[in-house]
């Protein structure tokens, strides 16, 4: 083999060698989103395929009409400094680059008026010779690539080429970085945004409740011991109060879906205690409505090992839709059912009862029966399919039954007990 075959097989090695370099970073920059080491590696890349001994990247800011450094690994250089130093786009070669959009090939820097010396003087450094590139996005120029101080001989055609391949690179992941840190920021302020309206949301509706329990308690009492007008005006009261009822719950029920598989605070308690406590909760709405309630404890009491706050919204959410969905003066059962390895809790109301391709329909967000033009009960739909996603995160179930209209609904809880027994130990469980 003579010695022109030689450096021809030794020029298509490195030349293969470098186009593998060259699809090695296209790889990795594709699939990194971090703006900093993408910049640090970019730098890295330039100095390994062009032999240079540092290498720059210069962002066009088009509302300044300037130039600033983003990035270089120029010998003893401070990325802070030297973005605090604005490259102008007349006099500079990469003002030049981006005005003519052409890459600029300096073998000899030393003399060259368009280097911008206040950069070297800032970081002690000396250009000697300078391969510059356009930086584009679909023909728009972003900034410029460069490559300082070829270690070995002279700027080739391979290296501007292959400067040319890295600055598309480059500025398409550069751009995908950014945004992506600009979409993280925005995520981050939205969950702040978020956290605020849950906190108002929650102390709102705990705020609301006290003085509507009282003007549902006092309205009652004025419909009842009225006659005539003063009456009619009492259930006008009433009804307005009972409608914003609806409201705060339906308040509670977004705050409690937003909130999603919020961790659960498990401790072992009563089901009686969790039931005595819905009763409470619930009273003023009964009475508001003349209903007869009846909390049934026939069958002894049970522990489960729950989230007493999260059971206790289930059960106010299943009793508020037995309240609303049954007409004045109905009935309304709370009672135990024991299970092998299960408690049943079950709702029976009076009320106008479920379509039997409704029964599973009801459990999805936002689902109403009636049309929601002319439905003549409110709410958004919510509570109930928060309820059956807060039992099965308990390892629980939900469902109703019904016989149709107007034969009124059973709703089913299914708990897993805590202690197979069921024998009671006051002295372990939190009955409060």
């Amino acid at each position: 083999m003579t010695q022109s075959s030689v450096s021809l097989v030794s020029e298509l090695q490195r030349r293969n060698s470098i186009l593998k370099r060259l699809l090695d970073v296209s790889l990795i920059l594709n699939s990194n989103l971090e703006l900093k080491p993408l910049l640090v590696f970019i730098m890295d890349a330039v100095c390994e395929i062009t032999n240079a001994e540092a290498g720059s990247i210069l962002l066009y800011d088009r509302k300044l009409d300037e130039l600033h450094f983003e990035a270089s690994n120029s010998p003893g250089t401070s990325p802070e400094r030297l973005a605090q130093i604005p490259v102008p786009m007349e006099g500079s070669i990469a003002g030049q680059i981006v005005r003519e959009n052409t890459p600029v090939v300096l073998n000899d820097a030393s003399l060259d008026p368009r280097i911008f010396r206040q950069v070297d003087e800032s970081i002690n450094f000396q250009t000697r010779s300078l391969l510059g590139v356009p930086m584009a996005i679909k023909g728009d120029i972003v900034g410029v690539l460069e490559a300082v101080n070829k270690k070995q001989g002279e700027w080739t055609l391979d290296d501007r080429a292959s400067m040319l391949i890295l600055a598309s690179q480059a500025a398409v992941a550069i751009q995908n970085a950014q945004q992506s840190e600009a979409l993280r920021g925005a995520l981050q302020e939205l969950g702040k945004m978020d956290k605020i309206k849950t906190d108002f949301i929650a102390i709102a509706s705990h705020e609301l409740r006290t003085p509507l329990g009282v003007i549902l308690g006092y309205a009652s009492f004025l419909q009842d011991e009225s006659q005539g007008e003063a009456s009619e005006h009492a259930a006008q009261v009433l009804n307005a109060a009972l409608h914003m009822r609806t409201l705060i719950e339906d308040l509670v029920n977004l705050r409690y879906l937003q909130m999603g598989d919020a961790d659960l605070i498990f401790e072992k308690v009563q089901v009686g205690a969790l039931l005595s406590a819905a009763e409470h909760d619930i009273k003023s709405l009964v009475d508001a409505k003349g209903h007869q309630f009846k909390l049934d404890l026939t069958h002894g009491d049970f522990i489960v090992n729950v989230d007493r706050v999260k059971i206790g919204m289930v059960l106010e959410n299943i009793l508020n839709n037995a309240v609303k969905y049954t007409p004045n003066g109905g009935k309304i059962t709370m009672l135990i059912e024991p299970r092998p390895r299960e408690v049943w809790i079950q709702v029976i109301d009076t009320g106008i009862g479920i379509p039997q391709d409704q029964l599973e329909k009801i459990f999805d967000m936002f689902h109403q029966v009636e049309d929601h033009l002319t439905r003549s009960y409110n709410g958004m739909g919510l509570g109930l399919a928060i309820a059956r996603g807060m039992i099965e995160a308990h390892g629980g179930r939900l469902w109703a039954e019904s016989a149709g209209k107007n034969q009124g609904s059973t709703f089913t809880i299914a708990l897993p007990q805590a202690q197979l027994t069921g024998v009671l130990d006051p002295s372990k469980v939190n009955a409060k």
